[in-house]
């Protein structure tokens, strides 16, 4: 093999990377940029576009555009409609009429967004999805991204089909079948896309595989990885031998920083847009009527930012108008929740979010800046590790089931890497310094898991 190919195909993001024995090289995958969005659009052509385009798409698509949903058609219902003939002397009349179900269908929709599949992969009961009535394979969703990659990869004059390819160490869930799944339909995806022969190694370890190329350890040594991402938190140990290492534990975690993003959005901005204000209307018998506005029946598609745009409806959006039209101390409340809905700014405010959290990575204190909602939100350090402070206390008990599982008490680990990007969180770093005192390295938070597959590939490393 003259270059090892690893791909890196995550939650949030995808990367590839190359390795000739002596250097890494990361694949441009689009636009000049080695990390790419893993994001799928199918238009109602069914054609489809990946990465930032895709989601790029989806924006323009949505924007303001107001969604009425129509029913379809279930059925048939035959009715008589004259006089029964007991002697059969005429045809008996009836009448059939279509039977409608509830309005689910979206006339308007241009396309179908898709992001954090890989999520899905081990879910038995995520079978096909529907697009523009087409019934979808996940592995038929997750696919287009994958082929993107194959092609970046043979556009440097490099065979991807026997790469190395990446997967957590646990998919969501607790069946433990799901891992099986999963891998089953990984590998099938990478069948389409052209990656006949690839050869699945687990994230953790290939993150500590790049460490260790390049920063030889003393035989015997144990390397504990902690590899926080998007969607996944996983660990791994090793143990260093004289020319290769051996794998003694490996743990998983359905935690990501996605969690995080989210966590933030609740509590951040969903005071601002309306939860937990009051609903004054006019009821049936004209008097006033005062409710808490439901501002549950909006989180969750506010959260999930790729079907935000169904809240462009009349049963979404009259609520929040009457709100606005009648005035009172939370009006300017709603009038953010319009403008989101209007325009569609769940993506915006989320991107928003991030620049956030990394902002608070690197100071005391940070503002989380919507100019487009005009939300200015200024938070400490400290009071952004209370909200998460349930999240973080999950890591902290990965790590030390992690060692257990191993039989290893924390001084035992002579070097803890730390990759992901959620690794960047000071206090998930607080939480690796206080187990492991000077021995806490951060090693290159979103490229680190596809370098290392790329080197395990040229070096013929399995696992498993």
């Amino acid at each position: 093999m003259t270059r090892g190919v690893g791909i890196d195909f995550g939650t949030t993001n995808s990367v590839a990377a190359l390795y000739d024995g002596e250097r890494v090289e990361l694949v441009q995958l689009e636009r000049g940029e080695a990390v790419m969005p893993s994001a799928t659009y199918i238009d109602v052509e069914l054609q489809t576009e990946t990465g930032q385009a895709a989601i790029d798409r989806y924006i323009a698509d949505n924007t303001s555009r107001k969604v009425e949903l129509v029913s379809e058609v279930v059925g048939g219902a035959t009715l008589l409609v004259g006089d029964a003939d007991p002697e059969h002397r005429r045809p008996v009349e009836t009448m059939t009429q279509r039977v409608y179900g509830q309005a689910v269908k979206d006339c308007g929709l241009q396309g179908r967004l898709f992001r954090g599949t890989k999520r899905l992969l081990g879910d038995p009961n995520v079978r096909r999805l529907m697009v523009f009535d087409h019934p979808f394979r996940l592995v038929a969703v997750v696919t287009p991204i994958l082929l993107h990659i194959r092609k970046a990869i043979e556009a440097l004059d490099v065979d991807p089909s026997s790469a190395h390819v990446g997967h957590p160490v646990t998919f969501e869930g607790r069946d433990p079948h799901r891992n099986a799944l999963a891998h089953a339909r990984l590998r099938e995806a990478y069948a389409h896309a052209g990656v006949k022969h690839p050869t699945f190694y687990p994230e953790p370890i290939a993150a500590t595989v790049s460490y260790l190329e390049r920063h030889a350890r003393d035989a015997g040594s144990l390397v504990l990885t902690v590899d926080f991402g998007g969607g996944t938190l996983d660990f791994s140990i090793l143990r260093q031998k004289t020319q290769d290492f051996d794998v003694v534990a490996t743990h998983g975690v359905a935690l990501g920083g996605d969690h995080i993003d989210q966590r933030l959005f609740r509590e951040l901005l969903f005071p601002l847009l309306g939860r937990g204000e009051t609903w004054r209307r006019r009821g049936f018998d004209k008097e006033e009527i005062e409710t808490r506005f439901p501002f549950e029946d909006y989180e969750e598609l506010i959260l999930n930012w790729a079907v935000t745009y169904l809240l462009n409806q009349n049963r979404y959006t009259t609520p929040v108008m009457d709100c606005i039209a009648r005035g009172g101390p939370g009006h300017h409340k709603f009038r953010r929740l319009r403008e989101l809905i209007k325009h569609n700014l769940s993506y915006v405010a989320f991107q928003a979010i991030k620049d956030f959290k990394a902002a608070l990575s690197a100071a005391d204190e940070a503002v989380l800046d919507i100019p487009e909602l005009d939300v200015e939100v200024k938070l400490r350090r400290s009071d952004f590790e209370r909200l998460i402070a349930d999240l973080l206390e999950r890591v902290a008990q990965g790590v030390d089931d992690t060692l257990a599982a191993a039989n290893l008490e924390h001084r035992d680990i002579e070097l803890v890497l730390r990759t992901g990007g959620s690794s960047l969180i000071p206090a998930v770093k607080r939480i690796l310094e206080e187990r492991f005192p000077a021995r806490v390295v951060e090693h290159d938070p979103f490229t680190s898991v596809a370098s290392g597959l790329a080197i395990a590939a040229f070096r013929g490393y399995r696992f498993g």
